[in-house]
């Protein structure tokens, strides 16, 4: 498998520059997700690497060798759609060969390619039928089938699991999980989807309006994020961001804000120290509160609604005008519109610069 890499490449429609000069190394046999919002760059960036887009500048190496010259057909790729494009006429067998009887491969080497394959994904039993006999998620499985038997060095994901429904979407995710650890390959995957992005890569590119926020292992990410868009696009239920000041007290930084004052940790304070009265932006996640008051500093937070999820739920809540998530065990009940106590473990606040947006 190649080290995938690119260098200052670029990508313009006509006046409009969807991707800035960027820079990438994949690297060999990794799992490699491009997430981010709706028009961030992540697909344009897949369909460059495939050869369905042309650059507008710069280059793109394997194993040092630039491949911006080769067609698609030519750079060793399986690609599988979000739309599934499969062959309506064609039962499934002819459907997953249908690259292999281009190349003219000897039939029998076809069957038994397909049928391993096939087996792996449990779909060895419809390779009878058409796809329209198929229900989504078997289509699915069909067109990364279709994908696999080439046997080739690096596949492409285009958000393949984004028109199934939520159930089916977990179950495929596991199955995706489980391909990627009995398949050494280089995976490309683009979601918009953080939780499939944590479940799935080994490293996680975060991006937004086609620049690279930060790359890293979903924990690096979760844990050491690199600035705001991060911090509240990678973890769920997402980041809580409060408008703080930074107020120096008793030899102790603190927060202090619209219905909060909170105390950072020594490490915080003596990193912070020179932004003693300034304007930032404070990070909590859902997960950082607790129903006992002595488990960290205390907040009142208001009640708005709890959304019930089984054994957790997420509470949304009031602190001053701003809203807050918590995650809350079910099995507290708690009153809509009352006035609830929690304590912040105040090691996992993050600071964020209020106009770079860079973490602190």
């Amino acid at each position: 498998m190649p080290t995938i890499r690119f260098e200052q490449v670029e990508k313009s429609f006509g006046a409009v520059r969807v991707l800035p000069p960027l820079d990438l190394t994949l690297d060999d046999g990794e799992f490699t997700v491009l997430v981010g919002p709706s028009g961030c760059g992540k697909s344009t960036t897949l369909r460059i690497l495939a050869g369905l887009e042309e650059l507008s500048g710069g280059e793109i190496y394997f194993d040092e060798k630039p491949i911006s010259n080769l067609a698609s057909k030519e750079r060793d790729l399986a690609m599988v759609f979000q739309d599934y494009a499969l062959y309506p006429h064609m039962n499934i067998a002819k459907n997953m060969s249908f690259a292999l009887r281009l190349k003219k491969t000897p039939a029998a080497e076809i069957e038994t390619k397909v049928k391993r394959v096939a087996d792996m994904l449990n779909i060895g039993h419809l390779l009878d039928r058409k796809p329209a006999e198929l229900s989504g998620g078997q289509r699915q499985r069909v067109a990364m089938g279709r994908a696999l038997v080439r046997d080739a060095s690096t596949f492409l994901f285009d958000e393949p699991l984004s028109n199934l429904d939520a159930k089916l979407r977990g179950k495929m995710r596991t199955e995706l999980a489980e391909m990627r650890d009995t398949l050494d390959k280089n995976m490309v995957y683009v979601t918009h989807d953080q939780i499939e992005a944590m479940t799935l890569g080994d490293r996680i590119v975060v991006m937004s309006e086609g620049v690279i926020q930060q790359q890293g292992t979903p924990e690096q990410l979760f844990k050491e994020p690199a600035n705001k868009f991060v911090a509240g696009f990678i973890g769920s239920p997402t980041m809580n961001f409060l408008d703080a000041e930074l107020v120096s007290e008793k030899s102790k930084l603190w927060a202090r804000g619209d219905g909060f004052n909170l105390p950072l940790s020594k490490e915080m304070t003596a990193t912070l120290k020179g932004y003693s009265k300034k304007e930032v932006t404070l990070g909590v996640r859902p997960s950082s509160f607790s129903t006992d008051t002595k488990a960290g500093a205390p907040i009142e937070l208001r009640l708005v609604v709890s959304e019930y999820l089984g054994a957790q739920s997420t509470l949304v809540t009031k602190c001053g005008e701003a809203e807050v998530l918590v995650e809350h065990e079910s099995s507290s009940p708690v009153r809509t519109g009352g006035t609830l106590k929690f304590g912040v473990r105040t090691e996992e606040l993050m600071v964020f610069d209020k106009e770079t947006e860079r973490r602190l």
